[in-house]
């Protein structure tokens, strides 16, 4: 007589054999697969921010602006060169934080502003325009200062109210930024209604994000934040791999789901506040591109990650 051992249920309702089917491949990834994945991203992400500083209302030609000539060059230098710098930072730095919490959530929709962390910068920044806060400190403007102020309060309040002694559920986590966006906005809102007229169209302004107003030093200033945040998720992404699966078939493959979640929630968080601080809120592009990058490349984090990087730079 022969007895078949069930198989065993995960907490999500699926078997391991049931995961394994749309997980990510876990093998070695070869430097030719990255290559053909990620080559053709970087490719088209420096070709848009190569032309595009030259396209505009109006026309430029490179040898004046090679030749130092005004206003070409002051319109190239000035005004098209770091509003696309910037907005090549900004979006790639919401693409990667979507990838991120789409991942740490297991959640489709979850994009950079789903657990508040755009709405806590928005309340900062409308906060120092009611008070008149229009000076800049160390040369970085107040109103950026607070809006990078509210994003940390907003990433530590939405951790400290989630977390369940040393764990992270997806759940709690949600539910409080949800929560918190739905506050901001409401003070965001009172506030608004409070504010003198130009003070109103300021605040509308700020929350409607915008690139325009990017100069060179917000560009040096947003940088190194993505930057380092970058480098930080290609060491992490093998075990998003996992993670994207399923807390429990991550532990038993031997990730440290605890301390890879508090990372991927920090570093998505940073990423998200250190842009929206500079540029406002800006959606649309962290909930797209690594849904289509995602189509077309695959879920492996160590190539989406790039990929989105890239693709989302060049899409904004």
């Amino acid at each position: 007589m022969t007895s078949s051992k069930s198989p065993r249920l995960f907490s999500n309702g699926l078997t391991a054999a049931a995961i394994t089917s749309f997980r990510p491949r876990e093998g070695g990834l070869s430097a030719r697969r990255f290559l053909m994945i990620v080559g053709p991203c970087a490719a088209f992400s420096l070709l848009v921010v190569v032309v595009a500083p030259w396209i505009g209302s109006t026309g430029v030609t490179w040898h004046h602006v090679l030749a130092g000539i005004s206003p070409d060059r002051e319109i190239f230098v000035v005004a098209r060169l770091p509003r696309t710098l910037f907005a090549a930072i900004v979006g790639g730095a919401l693409a990667v934080a979507g990838v991120l919490f789409q991942a740490l959530l297991r959640n489709s929709l979850a994009d950079p502003f789903t657990l508040g962390v755009s709405a806590g910068s928005s309340f900062g920044a409308v906060v120092a325009i009611w008070f008149g806060l229009e000076t800049a400190i160390w040369g970085i403007p107040w109103i950026s200062v607070a809006a990078f102020t509210g994003a940390f309060v907003t990433i530590l309040l939405v951790f400290f109210i989630a977390r369940t002694g040393n764990a992270l559920p997806a759940f709690t986590l949600l539910l409080a930024g949800i929560t918190l966006n739905f506050v901001f906005g409401a003070l965001i809102m009172f506030i608004h209604y409070a504010a003198n007229f130009s003070q109103g169209y300021l605040m509308t302004r700020w929350t409607m994000g915008a690139v325009d107003t990017a100069d060179m030093q917000t560009v040096a200033r947003s940088a190194p934040f993505v930057i380092a945040c970058f480098a930080g998720l290609l060491w992490l992404s093998p075990h998003l791999n996992p993670l994207s699966a399923g807390e429990e078939w991550a532990a038993s493959r031997g990730v440290h789901v605890r301390r890879v979640k508090h990372l991927v929630y920090f570093m998505g968080s940073i990423l998200t506040g250190a842009v929206t601080a500079f540029s406002g809120p800006i959606g649309f592009v962290g909930l797209i591109v690594p849904h289509t990058v995602r189509l077309v490349a695959g879920p492996d984090h160590r190539t989406l990650i790039p990929a989105s990087f890239f693709l989302g730079s060049a899409f904004l």
